[in-house]
């Protein structure tokens, strides 16, 4: 399969969960639950702000692709935030859920890396339709090692950068560390490096194998 192919089918793959979109709507509710704080100064009213604003991107998803589930994942992520900030009154708590994340899923992808079973492996095996036969390929496995570590080290970044911020109750320093470090720069320079690692490494062997009889 061609660098292309796979490309193609990794982004259908995304697209499948919600995309850019969804990844958009998770950074404007922070945004919009921290501005509104700071005017306000109360936790219910930002809440409600960042509801409002994903419930818009929800509703007009649904309008324009009709596409239901995906629509309603930012909102259920971000009521989720809201409900729980607006119950215990602290404003940081709204920025618990991304914290939680990349505890579990970087604790996720370090076990499969140890387990030898890397995630990226696995998605992209998926979008391939090839399942685990990548295993067997030990240059293969080697590269979606070293792109889950990549990940890794995202995820460990963000943890060792949000979890003090949340400790100590910084709400501003927390809400910006979540769209910068945690949020689309971040994910977009991981992607990237991961593309590069297997347009590198994966392109040869695939060669290797279409041209084989």
């Amino acid at each position: 399969m061609s660098m292309a192919n796979l490309t193609r089918r990794t982004w259908s793959l995304f697209e499948s969960v919600g995309g850019w979109r969804t990844v958009a709507e998770g950074i404007v509710s922070r945004l919009l639950f921290l501005v509104a704080y700071l005017v306000t100064g109360e936790v219910v009213a930002a809440a409600l702000v960042a509801v409002g604003g994903v419930a818009v991107f929800a509703v007009s998803r649904v309008w324009t692709d009709r596409k239901y589930w995906q629509a309603s994942i930012g909102l259920v992520i971000v009521g989720g935030s809201a409900l729980f900030a607006g119950t215990t009154g602290n404003a940081v708590d709204f920025y618990l859920s991304t914290v939680l994340g990349h505890i579990v899923v970087g604790s996720v992808l370090l076990v499969s890396v140890l387990l030898r079973w890397p995630i990226v492996g696995l998605v992209v095996g998926a979008a391939r339709r090839e399942g685990t036969s990548w295993r067997r390929d030990r240059p293969l496995l080697r590269s979606y090692q070293l792109c889950t570590g990549v990940l890794i080290v995202k995820y460990i970044t963000v943890i060792a950068v949000m979890v003090p911020l949340y400790l100590t109750n910084q709400v501003i320093a927390i809400g910006i560390a979540s769209v910068t470090v945690a949020g689309s720069p971040a994910t977009a320079l991981c992607f990237y490096l991961c593309w590069r690692i297997l347009h590198r490494r994966t392109t040869p062997a695939t060669n290797q194998l279409e041209g084989a009889p």
